[in-house]
């Protein structure tokens, strides 16, 4: 079983890319210390360029969802409370948030997800096996509002093309942003994807958000305050 047995390496240098994300600076708190310390060598996977075995990963057969930049991880816990049936394999960068994570999983009690600590493009690209996954949760990435910055955004083509290709028949998945421009991108993106369908009903190509996705406070002070928020699902047929 692939389990960390050390700290996060989060001061990893990543090869010439574009990225979607910049290392945010920040600062970790003594209890997501103590998690990353105490909870990290059970739930954290080491970043290898090596396919997963999920039950090896997670002690049980069940269907895996990806869960990509999950920031402080209060939706992630929630979701992975919410759907004990299912397990989450979780990438974020950012080492507050993979602490507080951690945090969550413990008080939790929450046996059902894992974390990597590394980029989740090459998550998906190197250690996620073809067709093995239910789902894969994109929420609210970074818009990256600026014209000469669009090129940074996470939602392309060919980073469509990797989801569908791990994504198991009848697979899906869900992106949700509250940045318009944004959702009309990848909308765009995800209907030139000739091996995914749109599951909305509505005309807009937009879906209604499913249950399982909770609102976050950010985003309830937010639509207080009039602001959209816009969700995308599709999935592989199966």
């Amino acid at each position: 079983m692939m389990r960390a047995t050390m700290s996060v390496p989060f001061d990893v240098e990543y090869p010439q890319r574009i990225r979607s994300f910049v290392r945010r600076a920040g600062r970790t708190t003594a209890a997501q210390a103590r998690a990353l310390a105490e909870v990290g060598p059970r739930v954290l996977v080491p970043y290898a360029v090596q396919a997963l075995r999920w039950p090896e990963v997670f002690g049980r057969t069940a269907p895996v969802v990806l869960e990509v930049g999950f920031g402080m991880g209060e939706a992630t816990a929630q979701i992975a409370h919410a759907m004990p049936d299912r397990d989450f394999l979780c990438c974020e960068v950012h080492e507050p948030g993979v602490g507080a994570l951690l945090k969550r999983v413990h008080e939790g009690a929450l046996s059902n997800v894992r974390i990597v600590a590394h980029d989740a493009v090459e998550v998906l690209q190197h250690m996620v096996p073809a067709a093995s996954l239910a789902g894969v949760h994109v929420f609210f990435p970074d818009p990256w509002h600026k014209k000469r910055h669009h090129k940074r955004r996470l939602v392309q083509p060919d980073w469509v093309a990797m989801v569908a290709s791990r994504l198991a028949p009848g697979g899906y998945v869900h992106c949700a942003t509250d940045w318009q421009p944004y959702a009309e991108h990848m909308l765009a993106v995800l209907q030139g994807c000739t091996t995914l369908r749109n599951t909305a009903s509505d005309a807009s190509g937009y879906a209604t958000r499913p249950a399982y996705r909770p609102r976050t406070k950010f985003e309830t002070r937010g639509l207080r305050l009039g602001h959209g928020v816009w969700d995308v699902v599709f999935t592989r047929p199966a």
